[in-house]
């Protein structure tokens, strides 16, 4: 009889061994970390691998690498949020929450994540 620990991978974040699927992605209920399962058993390296990420005009993003944001955005709990042509500096790719694959850090906001779809890189 195979049980769920059985067949299941731990959290990679926390090592928690009550993870279960949600469609395509594994999720672990203990810290609410989302993942997409690597696929072979013996290939667990907790490291997501991200591919390919381009910015809103087509170029190729790397890590520190400086971008501007190309359309206002609005940021909860801030009252001016992110205006047009904002720098950022040091970008650092990440699989984050739903499409937002850049965490960086905006002045004057703070750490955050962005979309690729909307800033250009410098």
């Amino acid at each position: 009889m195979n049980r769920v620990e059985d067949t299941l991978p731990p959290c990679p974040e926390c090592a928690g061994e009550y993870t279960y699927e949600m469609g395509a992605l594994m999720v672990c209920p203990s810290c609410a970390h989302e993942w997409a399962p690597t696929g072979s058993a013996g290939e667990d390296s907790g490291v997501v691998k991200l591919g390919v990420v381009k910015d809103a005009v087509g170029n190729i993003l790397a890590d520190g690498d400086t971008v501007t944001v190309v359309k206002t955005l609005k940021v909860k709990g801030s009252p001016t949020g992110i205006k047009s042509g904002t720098k950022v500096r040091n970008i650092r790719l990440v699989q984050g929450v739903g499409d937002h694959d850049i965490d960086c850090k905006v002045d004057g906001i703070g750490p955050m994540q962005l979309k690729s779809s909307v800033v250009k890189k410098v």
